[in-house]
């Protein structure tokens, strides 16, 4: 045997803190993940989901940033120019939020400091944290291209935001309107849909009566959780069907509080069956009812201020705050004999702002509005007619539903923090809209709301290539190959920017009229129990502190291995070690190649190969096949998979240990030959998992190979063997036999290395003559002497042939004891048979037990019968009964 290479020997153990960040240093130092927009590769681009700049990357981050990872480390060993792009949101309502918490602590408002100085303050706290986050990609490998890092308020995008809202407007696709949004008391702005979130709230559901208070009189008795906006109520709706207010429609009752009357409507949105059959009005401050006001031409005053308090109704709860007044309303109407049915609790639905936790307010409001009809059909016909193309395409049908049903966009926010409204207005009402090389106009003011963050994220994908600028960039790499994002954000971003990036396209070109050929959608990240991740629930986990006890590869590999289109993944620390775990195997399997000289060089002929080294080599290519096919379908988990088990159950666990047997033989030949297959597996298999884990495959790849790194190496191809169904069959069977022969010694009590002579029939008419040495070898056997007598024997019927198994166990089993140990095994095996099989025959057990618990327990039957059958065999073979 020759001497090893001690130059390519690997530490004594893997230690991810070791490697990794000087690993990561190198890569970048290097080059290798700047994209070069005159190269003549064909271009891969990904634009990275920019994550909060005052935040920090959760679980749910780290997992789409290790699919878009996974991605773009595999196109760039494939040849690809590629480009995935880094770059951080200013999250207008989350920055102004935080900034004027800490003010707060200080004694001060946003208005003690004034516009100009608190934008200020604004950008020195980003410049404090907004370092954080890079760090965090850092720690995960991320293969961004640090040059091209954007910044949705940096120049460039502010240039392309105000270009344009400019051209949107003069196209008469945004407008300034009235309309019901959502309002945050607390910031003092609308909010978004996607900053809504709903949670059931006990309530109070209060009935009261409008008009008179005698029976004969006319009256309509309503009810509502909240009592406060009677106040600002403009008429009382019923069904037009509806009986027993026919005689009601159109007249008009006085309102308790306000001076003027309430008409009654009738209105098919009302529901006659639920509660009284009629229902306040309140067009200002209630979606519904706007829908209903707008229908019926019907007064709409805003009884609410930007914080919440009534004002405007000339009654004695002007100034209160919402919740106070809709205890005194209460008591007023109480006072007049209005209440007609006992205040009784009411669970309901209520939303609230996800950034400060208080009830959302519907209010009517002056905004600016997006006009989406005619964006919306051009993002529906881009998937419709397959410019782009949505995985999985079960949520096809989920994406038709919103942009075919979509709603005019509200993009003003009241906030001093983000992208201000390219507005002006002249002294006498002039309205101008102003572009980024204009001037506005002297004596002009500019208007005070800046856009919804969406807005700017939304261009993302051409903006941070430099539109509106020609760009070499935007030459190679736009549309970008591929968005990597949330189902749970399909509408809120995706849909944005399949509006602007077509209403663009349409001047960039047909071959430009998307900004991505595909979008694939993952899903969210839940603990290991399927439950959603969140603070409240404490079950939340930081993929850092993953990375500090696993290694980044174990986070990464836990992650892509439960990754599929759509679907939602389970993970735990028991995911995490079993990474780690299998990072280790590869270490050691490496370690033990090169320690036995394996190389990488030209392999002979197949007729010098063994049948393990064809095995080997065949199933190689049909994992290589399979992964390949995962990673272009985006079912990660499925090359992961393929990869693992190829790893840790067939190579590990079987060709190491034959190839132990082929350097057992002192034949050098041979000896060469399992170097050169174990380097022409370890080599590929290494590059196949280096994008999902790309920091020990370098390490092992560089020393097996003495390449330069596996970021610039090639990706591995199928070979053009042909597929080797011989070998396949032949240690299929071999397999078979020795883990039957393996059992049967546990069985037997046999020690782990104690050996046993054995005698073998039919191993010719099996085709496996040729492979004793690897049976003797992994099963602790050896030839049979004169002394030989068989003490216990087993058949195992293999593809072509049984064979039969004779063991000669004299001396090595304490047989009384092994009786003693079957019998009290069988007898348990026996109860739990006799017990599982008496619970299925109970008609009444079935008809009530859970579907799970049943199957549960048909598991425990076939399970226990099996052991009667295994036990009372080995109890024959030990001349028991």
């Amino acid at each position: 045997m020759t001497t090893p290479d001690t130059s390519r020997e690997l530490p004594k153990s893997w230690d991810p803190a070791e490697h990794e960040a000087a690993l990561y240093r190198r890569w970048v130092d290097a080059g290798y993940f700047t994209a070069d927009a005159a190269g003549e590769k064909p271009p891969f681009s990904i634009v990275i989901p920019p994550p909060n700049v005052n935040g920090s990357l959760h679980m749910g981050h780290a997992y789409e940033h290790v699919l878009m990872d996974a991605l773009s480390r595999r196109r760039r060993m494939q040849g690809y120019e590629v480009l995935w792009l880094p770059g951080m949101d200013h999250a207008a309502i989350a920055m102004q939020t935080m900034v004027e918490r800490k003010l707060a602590g200080e004694g001060l408002t946003r208005d003690d400091l004034g516009r100009g100085a608190f934008i200020e303050r604004v950008w020195a706290e980003k410049a404090a944290i907004g370092g954080n986050i890079g760090e965090q990609m850092r720690r995960l490998g991320d293969s961004v291209d640090w040059s091209r890092e954007r910044f949705t308020m940096d120049d460039g995008l502010s240039r392309a935001v105000q270009t344009m809202f400019k051209k949107m407007y003069d196209d008469g696709l945004i407008y300034q309107a009235e309309r019901l949004v959502n309002w945050s008391p607390v910031l003092k702005t609308a909010v978004s849909d996607i900053e809504v979130s709903y949670a059931d709230v006990e309530g109070e559901l209060v009935s009261f009566r409008y008009g008179s208070l005698d029976d004969a009189e006319p009256h309509i008795v309503v009810a509502t959780t909240r009592l406060e906006t009677m106040l600002g109520d403009t008429a009382i709706a019923v069904h037009p069907d509806d009986e027993r207010y026919a005689h009601l429609i159109g007249t008009e009752l006085a309102h308790p509080f306000v001076e003027r009357t309430i008409p009654v409507i009738a209105d098919d949105y009302v529901d006659p069956e639920f509660g009284s059959g009629a229902v306040k009005i309140t067009p200002a401050h209630d979606p519904n009812d706007f829908a209903i006001g707008q229908r019926h031409d019907l007064p709409m005053p805003t009884i609410l201020d930007e914080e919440a308090r009534i004002f405007g109704t000339g009654t004695q709860f002007d100034g209160m705050d919402r919740f106070e007044a809709r205890v005194k309303v209460r008591e007023a109407l109480a006072e007049q004999g209005r209440i007609v049915k006992e205040i009784r609790p009411y669970l309901h639905s209520v939303g609230h702002s996800e950034r400060t936790g208080e009830p959302i307010e519907p209010r009517l409001s002056m905004q600016w509005w997006v006009k989406v009809d005619p964006l919306a059909k051009a993002a529906g016909d881009a998937v419709r007619d397959g410019s782009t193309v949505i995985h999985p395409a079960s949520m096809e049908q989920r994406w038709f539903g919103w942009v075919d049903n979509m709603h005019d966009w509200c993009i003003s926010r009241q906030l001093w923090w983000g992208h201000r409204i390219p507005i002006w207005y002249g002294p006498d009402g002039e309205v101008v809209c102003v572009g980024p090389d204009d001037a506005p106009p002297a004596g002009y003011t500019q208007e005070t709301d800046v856009l919804d963050t969406w807005f700017s994220s939304g261009l993302w994908p051409f903006s941070t290539l430099g539109w509106p600028e020609q760009t070499a960039d935007l030459e190679k790499f736009y549309p970008t190959s591929v968005l990597v994002t949330g189902y749970d954000i399909l509408f809120f971003w995706v849909a944005r920017m399949m509006m602007f990036g077509t209403y663009v396209g349409a001047d960039l070109g047909p071959e430009r009229r998307v900004p991505f050929h595909n979008l694939f959608l993952h899903g969210l990240v839940r603990d290991e129990h399927g439950r959603k991740m969140s603070k409240s629930k404490g079950n939340g986990i930081d993929p850092l502190d993953w990375v500090e006890r696993f290694g980044a590869d174990a986070l990464r590999f836990t992650l892509a291995r439960g990754a599929n289109p759509g679907s939602d993944i389970s993970v735990g620390e028991d995911h995490a070690q079993s990474s780690r775990n299998f990072a280790t195997k590869l270490f050691n399997a490496t370690k033990f190649a090169l320690m036995n000289g394996a190389e990488v060089g030209e392999l002979p002929a197949p007729a010098d190969l063994t049948i393990a080294d064809r095995w080997i080599l065949s199933r190689l290519d049909e994992v290589l096949a399979t992964v390949d096919a995962g990673f272009e379908s985006y079912e990660f988990s499925k090359a992961c998979e393929a990869l693992y088990h190829f790893a840790w159950d067939e190579f590990c666990d079987w060709y190491l240990e034959l190839a132990k047997v082929q350097f057992a033989e002192n034949d050098e030949k041979r000896s060469q030959t399992t170097r050169l297959v174990l380097g022409a597996v370890l080599d590929p298999l290494l590059r196949a998992l280096s994008p999902v884990m790309p920091f020990v495959t370098e390490v092992l790849w560089t020393s097996l190979t003495g390449g330069e790194s596996l970021v610039i190496s090639s990706w591995p191809t199928v070979s053009e063997r042909a597929t080797d169904t011989e070998a396949a069959t032949a240690v299929e069977d071999l397999q078979k036999l020795v883990t039957e022969v393996r059992r049967f010694r546990s069985d037997q009590g046999l020690k782990p290395g104690q050996k046993v002579p054995v005698r073998f029939t039919h191993l010719d008419d099996a085709g496996l003559a040729g492979l004793t040495g690897y049976m003797a070898a992994l099963a602790r056997l050896e030839e049979p002497g004169t002394e030989f007598t068989a003490t216990a024997d087993l058949e195992v019927r293999l593809s072509a042939a049984t064979v039969g198994v004779e063991i000669d166990t004299s001396g090595t089993v304490d047989v009384e004891a092994e009786r003693k140990r079957a019998t009290k095994d069988l007898a348990a095996a026996e109860k739990e048979l006799a017990q599982t099989t008496e619970k299925l025959g109970n008609e009444q057990f079935l008809a009530k037990a859970p579907e799970a618990v049943v199957e549960k327990i048909r598991a425990r039957q076939q399970i226990a019968g099996e052991e009667v059958q295994r036990l009372t065999a080995k109890l024959a073979s030990l001349g028991g009964s």
